[in-house]
């Protein structure tokens, strides 16, 4: 690709500025070198677990091709200054312009102007932290990459490329995240009526005569076959003091999927599987209808700002809290890591 000047490397250091466009949804955000250091100090803050098994794919991938193809997706807390001079640089023609199968826009600007790029450079620094959206399984691996190469590397300075990682950083006002529901296999042994009731005592339950998409914190769409319900959680079983716990997904397991539906490992146990918000509620009716699945839940979606808290508490977030649309590109940006 380099031969063919299919890939072409800068000859001086340069940012880009990335567009999403999806269906009316536009996000602007800076494709950068983000600091290795900085996300094992947890600057570059994390909010899920890793798989070892993911990792070691993606170590191998960034080893085998001595570069980062895939960027991660990182927030930032919103700016004016920064917010304002992505848009400025999104103004110009772009030098990349394609519009996937998928129907997202990915829209490339190159931004080289040391001013402008020393400018930006210093209101990152000045960020308390950052926060990974998408991408934890890329950035551990980079952060092993980063390790593994230092230690061999008797004259390591820090500065080599290995010690950054790709990414995509957007203003968290920007996100766009999609509700990522739930499916269960059977009842736990219930009837409908038993379970209802067993519903009723911790939630306003009420019929519906259309799909239920929860439209506030703490309010759930329930699927049986041929009827939906729209659940309300009492706010008195609320703990607003806890970041984890308060989050619609933590209060769905803790208060129906756990006590009444008997899964407590919702990682593990099988009779329960995810539906992304992107699918819609058509996708949770048709695996129950079919049989397939016993009930379905739509879920009200996570904030960012819910997230950023989560982040900042230094917790977990439950497994299949966040689904992320547009999703980015792999391949529209590299970074080289320069041998080994």
């Amino acid at each position: 690709m380099l031969g063919e000047a299919v890939l072409v490397q800068d000859p001086h250091p340069t940012f880009y500025i990335y567009r999403l466009t999806m269906e009316g949804h536009v996000q602007t955000g800076l494709v950068a070198a983000a600091s290795v250091e900085a996300y094992d100090r947890d600057r570059i803050k994390k909010h899920e677990f890793t798989r070892p098994k993911k990792e070691d794919d993606r170590v191998r991938q960034i080893d085998a091709l001595d570069a980062q193809t895939g960027p991660v997706f990182l927030v930032y807390p919103s700016d004016g200054e920064v917010d304002g001079m992505l848009s400025e640089e999104a103004d110009r023609e772009p030098e990349l312009d394609v519009t996937a199968a998928d129907g997202v826009r990915h829209q490339i600007w190159t931004l080289s102007d040391p001013v402008r790029v020393g400018r930006l450079t210093a209101l990152f620094d000045g960020m308390s932290a950052l926060y990974v959206a998408d991408g934890h399984h890329r950035s551990a691996a980079a952060s092993r990459v980063t390790a593994a190469r230092r230690a061999a590397n008797p004259a390591h300075t820090g500065e080599e490329p290995y010690n950054y990682f790709l990414s995509v950083i957007f203003p968290h006002s920007q996100m766009q995240i999609l509700p990522y529901n739930r499916v269960v296999r059977d009842l736990n042994g219930l009837e409908r009526e038993q379970m209802l009731e067993r519903i009723a005592v911790r939630f306003r339950v009420e019929t519906s005569a259309h799909a239920v998409l929860p439209g506030r914190h703490a309010e759930f769409g329930m699927y049986l076959p041929g009827q939906w319900y729209r659940l309300v959680l009492d706010e008195g079983r609320i703990p607003w003091d806890d970041p984890v716990q308060r989050l619609d997904v933590s209060l769905l397991a803790g208060e129906l999927i756990e006590p009444i539906l008997g899964i407590a490992d919702q990682r593990r146990d099988e009779r329960i599987d995810f539906v992304g918000g992107i699918r819609g509620l058509e996708a949770l009716e048709k695996r129950v209808d079919s049989g397939e699945m016993a009930v379905a839940f739509s879920l009200y979606p996570t904030s960012m700002e819910a997230l950023m808290a989560v982040a900042d508490a230094g917790e977990v977030m439950p497994p299949k809290s966040t689904w992320f649309e547009p999703k980015l590109a792999d391949g529209l940006v590299s970074h080289l890591l320069g041998g080994r």
